[in-house]
């Protein structure tokens, strides 16, 4: 018996299963690799992947946090968008994570300065790297949707990867008023 701090026990990277264009759904359906399904949860790892990268480099400590649990937020969101809609009995995004970023993203845009102009991606090293995750964070969403129109899909997990867009725009700015930083703004026409 596995405990709740052990929720998988992978003695075996490779299966061999995915060798002639196919994979595994959470319920052990097979569809192809092909299928916008595995299309939206790659892209739902790759945003991980960037965050990782983010982590690796200086953050402000309470983005830091943050991040830390987006990350494993994350995996959820995999997890759900594994698992064919309908099934019952898995994990699912719930609107308490939601709510979880909704209050993030509140916390800190209370501590930054008004918008008075489109913000560029850039700044500091973690706010760069903030922005590209937002834009993977959008191409998920996008898949998402994709997903969704074509098989259903949890509701919640659409508003999740919208609202953590939002997030990661803020914590991009609020990586560059922690160190200092004034935000590039776009100049209309090039300044």
């Amino acid at each position: 018996m596995r405990s709740r701090d052990e929720p998988v026990r992978l003695t075996r990277i490779y299966t061999r299963g995915g060798d002639a264009g196919e994979t595994s759904l959470g319920d052990g359906s097979r569809v192809s690799k092909l299928d916008c399904r595995i299309g939206a949860f790659g892209t739902v790892d790759e945003l991980n992947s960037a965050l990782g990268v983010v982590l690796a480099g200086e953050v402000p400590e309470a983005v830091r946090d943050a991040l830390e649990l987006v990350q494993n937020e994350l995996f959820d969101v995999g997890a759900d968008l594994s698992v064919p809609w309908g099934v019952t009995d898995r994990l699912r995004v719930e609107h308490s994570m939601i709510e979880r970023l909704e209050e993030l993203c509140d916390a800190f845009n209370a501590e930054l300065p008004e918008l008075k102009s489109f913000v560029l991606p850039g700044g500091t090293e973690a706010a760069a790297r903030l922005h590209v995750a937002r834009t993977i964070c959008r191409r998920a969403e996008r898949d998402a949707l994709t997903a969704d129109g074509e098989h259903g899909i949890n509701p919640l997990l659409l508003t999740y990867l919208n609202r953590l867009s939002d997030f990661l725009f803020i914590a991009a700015r609020a990586a560059n008023a922690a160190a200092g930083r004034d935000e590039p703004l776009w100049k209309p026409g090039g300044g």
